[in-house]
């Protein structure tokens, strides 16, 4: 009897490859998921920055900080734009800051300090997770 040479995969081998990579994969969706959290917490006080620099810029050459913001609106005065487009807070809104879905601006009928409120949900930098201000004074820690 002549004896068939038969090549390729046996049907365990090819489970076993199958099942490895699907360990790989919740693994590696698993991890961006953390990145993607992460990346958007440092837009987040990316954008502030932006926002504060734009502010400070705006009250050294009208002696006050705007009545309000909007995003996607202009910073700008007397012809001068300081930010073309005010960033909105990055979607989705992390977990524990479902009350802060956008960013908050506040300032007094003088427009002599100004507030910024926005949430984290976790730590970057030295900055802590959670609901942050940011005002002419700085970020909060």
């Amino acid at each position: 009897m002549k004896q068939v040479n038969r090549k390729g995969f046996t049907l365990i081998e090819l489970l076993v490859v199958i099942a490895i990579i699907g360990v790989l994969s919740t693994l590696a969706v698993v991890a961006l998921g953390s990145a993607r959290t992460k990346a958007r917490d440092a837009k987040r006080v990316a954008d502030i920055r932006q926002i504060m620099s734009a502010l400070e810029l705006y009250y050294n050459d009208a002696n006050r900080y705007p009545a309000a913001l909007t995003a996607g609106q202009a910073i700008s005065t007397n012809g001068v734009t300081y930010m073309n487009s005010v960033p909105a807070n990055p979607t989705p809104v992390d977990s524990g800051c479902e009350s802060y879905p956008n960013y908050t601006y506040s300032t007094p009928a003088n427009g002599s300090t100004f507030t910024i409120t926005y949430c984290l949900g976790g730590q970057v930098g030295d900055i802590g997770k959670g609901v942050r201000t940011a005002s002419q004074n700085g970020l909060t820690q």
